[in-house]
């Protein structure tokens, strides 16, 4: 079974082609950073409008790069949510079409389901069940994993998503968009210990998150020490040093309490090398092994759509002929595969 996927939840446009035997045989991604870095941010008519233009165009792109026609593919997996719902129409309307139009059957994918079971498509990957991180820009969560379809969300953030946190906190710091890989790369340069910033949520018991107060934090420190030199490198240092020291704490506590000796890492967030090294370190002390998939598949892809629709294509399952785009999607309301 050849699979198109299509993702447009927010402001990537991607598809990509995946086959079961061969694994993804063409990936293409149209970022949208251009576009919305003057704003700051995401702007949501913007990327809708934007995914009209390059959906089709990218479609037909990446079939060719599989060596394919389109009486070749045999499903196509779309996001249906949770994202921006003018975007994910987009998808939505041109896969149904498409679909129909060609007489195979179509099923929208949950974005973060998608995102857990990215590690699959690696040559290393993980075993259920497993416990995940996902962490994003609109998401922090801890879930457990036991099969596809079948997830428990132990923990998530009450506030901000650990992404929105690093791209505001760039943004204080005068750093371009998106700003979490700039800040990353600023807090390389700081001097390590300079500032400590507090592990918000780690001293109560809970596998809950809350990162705003840390934002606060990283705001009132610069405004405090504004203009001595190398500040805002050293403001980066410590606001990711508390960061990552609070996902690893909350990570590790989950690991106990699960006896899991899997921990996959995903989302976005998943690939700062100082996250991935330091969940390195824990697990090593846990007994554990921590998986992530490459830093492609990390953000926003077509190919964990098309992998994860995969699964329920070949599981029978198939959708109406009706579009499906949801903002809001519990993880907890899918169905279980196998």
């Amino acid at each position: 079974m050849l699979v198109l996927g299509i993702e447009t939840s927010c402001d990537e446009t991607a598809v990509a082609v995946y086959a079961p035997d061969h694994g993804v045989v063409a990936h293409t991604v149209f970022s949208q950073i251009d576009l919305h870095a003057k704003y700051g941010g995401v702007v949501p008519e913007l990327a809708s409008r934007d995914h009209v233009r390059r959906l089709l165009p990218l479609v037909r792109a990446t079939i060719a790069s599989a060596g394919s026609v389109p009486g070749d593919i045999d499903g196509i997996a779309y996001t249906a949510g949770p994202g921006l719902v003018g975007a994910l129409l987009v998808g939505a309307a041109l896969a149904r079409s498409v679909a129909w139009s060609w007489g195979i059957p179509a099923i929208g994918v949950h974005h973060l389901e998608a995102h857990l079971l990215a590690p699959m498509l690696e040559a290393r990957r993980p075993e259920f069940p497993f416990l995940a991180l996902l962490v994003s820009g609109g998401h922090t969560m801890l879930v457990e994993v036991r099969a596809v379809g079948q997830y428990r969300v132990l923990g998530e953030t009450l506030d901000d998503a650990v992404g929105e946190a690093f791209d505001k906190t760039a943004k204080l710091l005068g750093l371009p968009y998106p700003g979490g890989p700039a800040l990353e790369r600023l807090a390389r340069q700081g001097t390590s210990g300079r500032f400590e910033f507090p592990r918000p949520m780690t001293g109560r018991p809970g596998l809950d998150f809350s990162f705003s107060g840390l934002k606060t934090h990283a705001v009132t420190t610069f405004h405090k020490y504004r203009g001595f030199p190398g500040i805002d490198a050293d403001i980066a240092n410590a606001f990711q040093r508390a960061v990552v020291e609070t996902l690893a704490i909350k990570c590790g506590r989950a690991l106990s309490q699960t006896g899991f000796s899997s921990l996959v890492i995903a989302g976005g967030v998943g690939a700062n090398e100082a996250l991935r090294e330091r969940l390195r370190e824990l697990c090593a002390k846990q007994g554990a092994t921590v998986y992530y998939p490459r830093p492609e598949y990390c953000t926003d892809n077509g190919a964990m759509i098309a992998y994860t629709g995969w699964l329920r294509l070949k599981a029978g399952q198939q959708e109406s002929m009706a579009f499906r785009a949801v903002d809001r999607w519990p993880l907890e309301d899918l169905p279980v595969v196998g």
